[in-house]
Order: structure tokens, then C-alpha cells, then sequence
């Protein structure tokens, strides 16, 4: 048996829970933890800046939009049929964080050589406790939705109208208590989980030694790619410094390096990615991080390109979606896409607060 390579009943399972996955139906606690186990003992053989084949499609940001990385999915064509290369963010601000995170790492075990998924600013815990990903996980927590459940069902049972009202109001104050009690004392397992995973996830990745992908951008920490895969990534993402630049950095159209406005991270031009490439002998590097309203952007004369794979982005920003197919020869083209037809949306619980966008 191979490296990576999984016994028959381990397979099966894993092809039982990826096709639950894609009803958007999430694992237990105990199966997310058995999986992220998994995928951190193949996370741990990758490199800082991970080695890809062509042919691959390159995405970005994908933000919790679970039905819309169906579509992508339904679009590119499902993996293992196609290799995929994911530039992070797969959590917050969408409404099925959970899910889509757990999809892509099932996919990562069940077919560790056609998946790589790098990892983004929110692959963090600091950001995942502000951005939704963390309350997410205390709300699918079994508990709290049979609380809900319950008052939801006692509601359909009263048929006078003015113990309606009463119970309506009486049930929503018990929802806000509920989801304080839980905020402040229930159980943080799954986020846990995953967030202790995402220090495993890879900075960077090299498509044929060419195309260089990265979630954010470059650092004036960093003028090789040796100096990358010199880091130790296993960590919270710092505040600054390298790890941080790689994160948060976005390509800009003024020269030299800049003051990011995000607060981490800089601001870089032309003639810095053009220097980073002649040096490391690249074409092209490929980035998200940013919203894009055509799903795709080029900038310093098509030698960065910002890919943004979540239409519609928080269902409201009207932003046309991309994928970037690289073949066989090298070559490449952008899929843009529309938003997945709406399946109705989560409870009032689990709506997205205005402080996302």
C-alpha cells in the first residue's frame, strides 16, 4: 500500500460522507475529527511551496458558499476527473462554512494527489472568531438545534392567536439566551478541530514550476521561494512579519511597496512581481483574496492574476465568479461563472450579520 493510499472500508466510508457532504449535510463531530486527523498526517508531507501538475483548475475564495462550490464543482467537473488547486478562504462570511470546509478536506483524504488546498487569511483563528465560522460550529452543535427544533415545533401546535404572539416573542428572546449561552459556554469541538488543522494547510504552491499560487501576495521579506520553504507554517497565522505578507498582500498599481490598508500585510507593484518572477523563473502569479466583479483581474501587464470563485459574493455583491484551467500544454482560460440557483437560506440563526461585509 502507497503512501497516502487508504485501506478498502476507509474508502468506502469516505465516499459515504463526500456524497453526504454534497447533499450539504454535515459529519459529526466525531467523524470531522477522525477526517481532519487524516488529512493532517498528509498535510504534514507537503511542502511550503507544494509542487502541481498540469492539468489543474485554479480557484479562489470560495467564503462558506457551499451551493455555489457545487456549482464550481458542476462547472470545472468533479474531482478526481479534475485536479484542482484551491488558494484558501473556504470559511466565514457564507452560510455553510462548515460544510464546505469539510468537503474539501474529505476530498483531500479520499484523493490527496488531485486536491490542493493552500491556505487563506481566514484559515485562522483569530479571524474565523470574528467572521462567522466560529459561531457557525456552536450552532451545529446537536444540542442547541434540538432546542430549536423543540420551539419550533411547539409553535405549530398553537392554534390561538394571541398565545401565538406571546410564544413568538417569548421564543425568540429564548433563541438570543440560547445562542448566548452557547457563545459564552458551549462546545467549540469542531472549530477547534479544523483551526488546529489549518496550521498544516499549505503557504504556496508551484504549478510546473511556473505558475506560482498564493492566496494573498509577495512579502520584502521573501525574495526566493527557498526563503518559503524555509518557514515553519505549523502556527496561528502572525500578526506580521513573512507567513502574515504571503496572507494579506495585495498586488497595487503604484511601484514599490505600500502601507496595506487591511491593516497586514503590503501593497505591492509592477516592479516588484516582476523582479520576484525574473528570479524565481516564473510566468505568472495566481492570487485571490480580492473581490473581483468579472471573477478574474489581471494587473502588472498580466503577470499577477486575482481569481475569485464565490458569485454573488455574501448574496448581495452581484460579482461574476471565475476558475482559471491550466492543460496539459501549459495553457491556460478563465470560466467565469453565475451564482447556484438559490436553495433557500438557514434559519433566522444563521443569518450574516451587516459587520461581515
Amino acid at each position: 500500500m502507497g503512501a497516502n493510499s487508504l485501506p478498502s472500508d476507509s474508502t468506502h466510508d469516505l465516499d459515504e460522507q463526500i456524497s453526504q457532504l454534497m447533499q450539504c449535510k454535515p459529519l459529526s463531530e466525531q467523524q470531522v475529527r477522525v477526517l481532519c486527523e487524516k488529512a493532517k498526517e498528509i498535510l504534514m508531507d507537503e511542502s511550503n511551496v507544494q509542487p502541481v501538475k498540469s492539468p489543474v483548475t485554479i480557484c479562489g475564495d470560495i467564503h462558506g458558499q457551499f451551493h455555489d462550490l457545487a456549482e464550481l464543482f458542476r462547472i470545472g467537473g468533479k474531482c478526481p476527473d479534475t485536479n484542482y488547486l484551491f488558494m484558501g478562504d473556504y470559511v466565514d462570511r457564507g452560510y455553510y462554512s462548515v460544510e464546505t470546509v469539510t468537503l474539501l478536506v474529505a476530498l483531500k483524504v479520499r484523493y490527496p494527489q488531485r486536491i490542493t488546498i493552500l491556505r487563506g487569511n481566514h484559515e485562522s483563528r483569530q479571524i474565523t472568531q470574528v467572521y462567522g465560522f466560529y459561531d457557525e460550529c456552536l450552532r451545529n452543535n446537536w444540542i442547541y438545534i434540538q432546542i430549536q427544533f423543540v420551539l419550533c415545533s411547539i409553535d405549530l401546535l398553537i392554534v390561538d392567536v394571541t398565545v401565538l404572539f406571546w410564544f413568538h416573542a417569548l421564543k425568540q428572546s429564548h433563541f438570543l439566551f440560547i445562542h448566548h449561552l452557547f457563545c459564552r459556554y458551549g462546545s467549540a469541538n469542531v472549530w477547534k478541530i479544523f483551526t488546529d488543522l489549518f496550521d498544516f494547510f499549505p503557504l504556496t504552491a508551484l504549478v510546473e514550476s511556473e505558475i506560482f499560487c498564493l492566496h494573498g501576495g509577495l512579502s520584502p521579506s521573501i525574495e526566493t521561494l527557498d526563503n518559503i520553504r524555509s518557514f515553519d507554517r505549523v502556527q496561528e497565522v502572525p500578526h506580521e512579519g513573512a507567513m502574515c505578507d504571503l496572507l494579506w498582500s495585495d498586488p497595487d498599481d503604484r511601484c514599490g511597496w505600500g502601507i496595506s490598508p487591511r491593516g497586514a500585510g503590503y501593497t505591492f507593484g509592477q516592479d516588484i512581481s516582476e523582479q520576484f518572477n525574473h528570479t524565481n523563473s516564473l510566468k505568472l502569479i495566481a492570487r485571490a483574496h480580492q473581490l473581483v466583479m468579472d471573477g478574474f483581474n489581471w494587473a502588472h501587464e498580466q503577470k499577477v492574476v486575482t481569481i475569485f470563485s464565490a458569485p454573488n459574493y455574501c448574496y448581495r455583491c452581484g460579482n461574476m465568479a471565475s476558475i482559471l484551467e491550466v492543460d496539459d500544454c501549459k495553457g491556460h482560460t478563465f470560466i467565469q461563472f453565475e451564482p447556484a440557483p438559490r436553495r433557500g437560506e438557514p434559519d433566522v440563526t444563521r443569518r450574516t450579520p451587516d459587520y461581515f461585509l
